[in-house]
């Protein structure tokens, strides 16, 4: 067997391999989309029929439509929060030296490494200790936490992108600091500061574990009131309404990366 014929089988091995790997992991999400469209009440796999019913409830059903509307409520303000906090604290980070900075960027970043109901948990057990009530403004400052971290990532990578030159020129011909970051550097990093949002907003969106422990039925996300919805019923509701999750946010993720490119946003791609 020449070599290359020998070169060419390890590829087509690694392939099929990487293929394997892909169906394995793809399967739940291949059951939960053909058993959206069972048309029996009891979810059956492969269905007995076909039916568009369980799509037609899961739009119609009130607590899918208040969590929804709660979900919307939550997601603009924390991620639109988050990328002003995040980009304000990056760019302080990134740019300048001040005394406990490894320290700060270490909190900020720790909600990608402790347990999210760890941090739920502790916020309901504050604002039981202090009195206060569980309204949108605790869910949001949750939220903001959660995804804080995934906005200073991308302004991290678009920072380190840019080409610094270009403001130590502005503050060479007189621009303050301040200056120079509005008109300078933030309109630069525009493209990271959108992937920031972007990624904040769909995880802000899909957040359960913590937004369990925190909010109420008035304040309830879609997550939280799915969770609630199985505890009740065993239909193919929640597999509708999963086909529609997955397929809006891979559709905005691939209408995303094809006009800003994710990839390169986050530093996944190399830049030419």
């Amino acid at each position: 067997m020449t070599r290359s014929l020998k070169d060419k089988l390890t590829v087509l091995a690694g392939r099929l391999l990487v293929a394997a790997i892909l169906l394995f992991v793809m399967l739940p999400t291949i059951v939960v989309f053909i058993s959206s469209f069972s048309s029996t009440a009891v979810l059956f796999f492969p269905p007995k029929g076909w039916s568009l019913r369980w799509f037609e409830r899961a739009v119609n059903y009130d607590d899918f439509r208040h969590g929804f509307y709660s979900g919307l409520i939550v997601t603009a303000w924390a991620s639109s929060l988050a990328v002003i906090i995040g980009t304000t604290l990056a760019i302080a980070i990134e740019r300048y030296a001040f005394p406990c900075k490894q320290v700060l960027e270490g909190i900020l970043l720790s909600p990608l490494f402790i347990p999210h109901f760890t941090i739920g948990l502790g916020l309901l057990m504050l604002v039981s200790q202090l009195n206060l009530g569980r309204g949108y403004p605790l869910v949001i400052f949750c939220h903001i936490v959660l995804i804080l971290p995934f906005v200073l990532r991308s302004v991290y990578v678009s920072l380190k992108n840019l080409e610094q030159r270009i403001e130590l020129a502005a503050a060479s011909l007189g621009a303050s600091p301040l200056r120079v970051v509005w008109t300078i550097t933030v309109p630069l990093i525009l493209p990271g500061l959108f992937g920031g949002w972007l990624f904040a907003a769909i995880l802000s969106f899909n957040e359960f574990t913590a937004s369990l422990f925190i909010t109420t039925q008035a304040t309830q996300t879609l997550p939280v009131a799915m969770y609630n919805y199985v505890r009740e019923f065993a239909d193919p509701t929640l597999a509708a309404l999963s086909v529609i999750y997955i397929t809006v946010t891979a559709t905005l993720l691939i209408i995303t990366n094809k006009f800003l490119g994710l990839g390169k946003i986050l530093n996944v791609e190399t830049r030419h």
